[in-house]
């Protein structure tokens, strides 16, 4: 979907191919959330997290708490 926008009939199309029904009315709303989704992705996509170790290094109870309230 980066090169061109999914269309309403595209969306009814791959909703139909996924064994949904997708009344006649939401074809466009369906078709600009999947856009929205798709324009967020691209942006994280781009994110380096290079130095950030994967999530299973993440011990949960042994962070440090030394934020004041």
């Amino acid at each position: 979907m980066s090169a061109a926008e999914l269309t309403p009939p595209e969306a009814a199309r791959w909703a139909a191919r996924a064994g949904l029904h997708l009344p006649a009315d939401r074809h466009a709303a369906v078709a600009a959330v999947a856009n929205h989704i798709s324009s967020v992705v691209e942006v994280l996509r781009e994110l380096d997290f290079g130095d950030t170790p994967p999530a299973t290094a993440y011990r949960a109870g042994m962070e440090i708490h030394d934020a004041a309230v």
